[in-house]
């Protein structure tokens, strides 16, 4: 049905990443497509004019369930760490901006004039930061010229990556020592993916703990069907459909999401009870090239820090070398949160249990962080996601109705539109049915 497929389990994946030989474009170029324009990557975010934050933003719906926060997970380390489970009855589902039915609602009621899921959203903004290649799918409709920025259902789009900005990114080829290919960037990928669902869900308490925990929303999850889903249930997450008035005629309707509800710390001496806090929540993940067991002196590779070494005593310098090996995650998730209006981003550090095992975890560490605090720390300024976004829409806004695909080149920091014929990638969308 519309909207129902999940990735299924939180503790598999579905694995339908294409083997992909190391830079090649994400999607095959036909030769019907036609080229509209190209841009520099690196002058993408230097080049706006209008900065300004939103006019206005507002919530339209919000949808689905969260569970609270388990203080607890605050005191993982690396002398006591958590074993991270796999919750296989929980289902995630990470459905395209057309398949939405929430989104459509509001495009037949004229809510806005373009159409996004945050981390479609999120990844523009912070598209300077990319380094693989991936691409966008744009309609622009007859008569109201409403935009849909959306993804292919078979593209590897909501799959995290692994040291993507890293100086010596993982590279396709399988070392000696690891014939299976566990540190390819396709099996990173994968495990990274999985490993973030399964954060999200286990750093939550119990609802059947007696105790109401569970916060429900005025609709329930709208891509839950109870009777597809024998004995599965959804994560728990809340779509917070918002509405961002950006002016010039600019309205963007989108589908955000939350992951628990915190908690926050009473103050000393108030009367006042203490308010609820949204939070969302992510995971980083350590891996080491070298499949030797661990021991003080082994690094992840060249240039990297031992997270059992460094977490407890130097986390300030394991951040500052993720943020430079995952730049563009970070900035996605930091967008995400602050799309979603999040009080706070809780971040996990995640590292096998021993380094030829990608299915075991340990949970070496949490830290929160509030959104817009972290995108100064890492250089992300709001005006300039903002402007990235007005400056995409000016330019479809010029075009005539029909489907583009936006896409980084596989080699070079450069971004391509092109327009396309109107059934391009439908035999696929069936396939995947």
């Amino acid at each position: 049905g519309r909207g129902g497929r999940g990735y299924g389990r939180g503790g598999r994946y579905r694995d339908n990443w294409r083997e992909r030989v190391d830079r090649q474009a994400s999607v095959a170029i036909k030769p019907e497509w036609k080229l509209v324009m190209d841009m520099d990557l690196s002058k993408v975010s230097k080049g706006i004019s209008n900065t300004a934050k939103p006019v206005s933003e507002e919530d339209l719906l919000w949808c689905g369930f969260l569970d609270r926060y388990h203080e607890g997970y605050d005191k993982c380390s690396t002398r006591a760490p958590t074993v991270l489970k796999r919750f296989e009855n929980k289902l995630f589902y990470p459905v395209s901006t057309m398949d939405d039915p929430v989104i459509e609602k509001f495009a037949i009621e004229g809510k806005g004039n373009v159409f996004a899921t945050d981390a479609i959203l999120a990844h523009l903004m912070t598209c300077p930061r990319s380094v693989y290649p991936w691409d966008i799918v744009i309609q622009k409709l007859p008569g109201s010229g409403a935009l849909f920025f959306d993804r292919r259902d078979s593209s590897q789009f909501d799959y995290l990556t692994v040291n993507e900005t890293a100086n010596a990114p993982p590279t396709t080829m399988k070392a000696d020592d690891d014939p299976e290919g566990i540190n390819t960037p396709e099996r990173l990928s994968l495990e990274s993916t999985a490993i973030n669902h399964n954060f999200s869900q286990q750093i939550l308490k119990d609802p059947r703990g007696g105790k109401a925990t569970r916060k429900n929303f005025d609709l329930p999850n709208p891509f839950f069907d109870e009777e597809d889903n024998d004995g599965m249930e959804p994560a728990s997450v809340a779509f917070r459909y918002r509405k961002f008035d950006l002016g010039d005629d600019i309205e963007i309707v989108c589908r955000t999401e939350l992951h628990g509800v915190v908690k926050k710390k009473a103050v000393p001496g108030s009367v006042s009870a203490p308010e609820d806090q949204y939070t969302t929540a992510f995971a980083l993940n350590e891996y080491f090239n070298s499949m030797s067991p661990y021991s003080k002196t082994n690094v992840p590779a060249a240039g990297l820090i031992n997270w059992r070494e460094k977490l407890d005593t130097q986390r300030g310098a394991v951040l500052a070398t993720e943020l430079k090996n995952n730049a563009f995650k970070l900035a996605k998730w930091t967008a995400q949160s602050i799309l979603a209006d999040a009080d706070q981003m809780k971040i996990g550090f995640v590292s096998r249990t021993t380094p030829k095992n990608p299915y075991e975890h340990l949970i070496l560490a949490t830290q929160f962080y509030r959104p817009r605090d972290f995108a100064t720390q890492i250089t992300l300024n709001e005006g300039s996601m903002w402007g990235i976004m007005r400056m995409l829409i000016g330019i479809f806004k010029d075009q005539p109705e029909g489907k583009y695909v936006l896409m980084r080149d596989p080699n070079k920091a450069v971004l391509k539109i092109f327009a396309v014929p109107p059934g391009t990638f439908e035999d696929e969308d069936e396939e995947e049915e």
